[in-house]
């Protein structure tokens, strides 16, 4: 635990590596959109490997049926989501027109961009939500003359049913997740990975992937199930603190308004009441430094 990090060096999870393979990722593709396609030498991988925006590239993107795809996989929610896919899709496009007279008089097509992610943390989520990068804005606009919304898809086992029957490798993906997750409350991690592992492929869920990639699988998922519980455990930390936090600073503006009350100071009471600066400075004046 103590070697993860927010600033980390970008590494596989078992979502990507199994999608990479591009009959998989054509599966999951037709599985969304309700579509039998089966040529994947008509499906172009995108994928940035190199551009890095605060340490995390996007995961898997592909041009499909006149589409720009971009699939993230993530196991905590992250609403800056649709500005990190507007970065991503940028570079993309740069690189996609760079030989194209931009300035020219002919319109220069693109394919058009969809963005999804596939959520399987263990935070309660709905099974779809849409999240769109106006909510970002600082000044609230009734049209957007530029929005962006990403799909959230939750991928726990039980969740989205139908696209999980359509899509074999996602169901035996959440299958597997939920196999590790199972054991690793039970015993430690790197056992528990390795017996998920073992009773997968006995019982044909991700069985071939599994026994080829066995090593880097179970690397792989005991550096995930670590990150995702450091995050979890980051993000109630801070949770706990802000309740902290909120708790003294009630009570002080308590004690403050007792004051207040107690020296009839009545005016300079509604006052603190509507600036937080002069409540502070109140509290200065009035309370005690070894308990203010």
């Amino acid at each position: 635990m103590n070697e993860i990090t927010v600033q980390r060096n970008y590494k596989d999870t078992i979502f990507r590596m199994l999608f990479k393979d591009k009959e998989n990722l054509l599966s999951l593709y037709n599985a969304l959109n309700k579509t039998d396609y089966t040529d994947v030498d008509e499906l172009e991988i995108t994928t940035l490997e190199s551009a890095v925006y605060m340490n995390y590239k996007n995961d898997i993107s592909f041009v499909f049926d006149f589409e720009l795809m971009l699939y993230e996989h993530q196991s905590t929610m992250n609403p800056n989501m649709p500005l990190r896919d507007l970065f991503y899709v940028t570079d993309i496009l740069q690189k996609r027109a760079y030989d194209k007279d931009l300035y020219g008089s002919k319109l220069i097509r693109i394919p058009s961009p969809r963005f999804v992610v596939f959520y399987n943390g263990t935070d309660p989520q709905p099974e779809r939500q849409t999240l769109k990068l106006s909510d970002s804005y600082e000044k609230k606009q009734e049209y957007p003359e530029l929005e962006l919304n990403v799909t959230v898809y939750n991928i726990n086992y039980g969740c989205n049913v139908e696209i999980m029957d359509a899509c074999k490798t996602l169901k035996e993906y959440a299958m597997y997740v939920e196999r590790v997750r199972m054991y690793a409350r039970q015993i430690p991690l790197a056992e528990a990975v390795e017996k998920a592992v073992d009773e997968c492929i006995a019982e044909g869920i991700l069985s071939e992937f599994l026994r080829k990639n066995r090593a880097e699988a179970i690397k792989v998922s005991i550096y995930e199930y670590d990150e995702e519980l450091h995050f979890k455990t980051l993000y109630e930390e801070g949770r706990e603190d802000g309740l902290a936090q909120g708790k003294l600073r009630l009570a002080r503006v308590n004690k403050l308004n007792s004051i207040l009350i107690d020296l009839g100071r009545l005016d300079d009471l509604k006052r603190s009441t509507q600036d937080e600066t002069y409540q502070e400075q109140l509290m200065v004046e009035l309370i005690p430094e070894e308990i203010r």
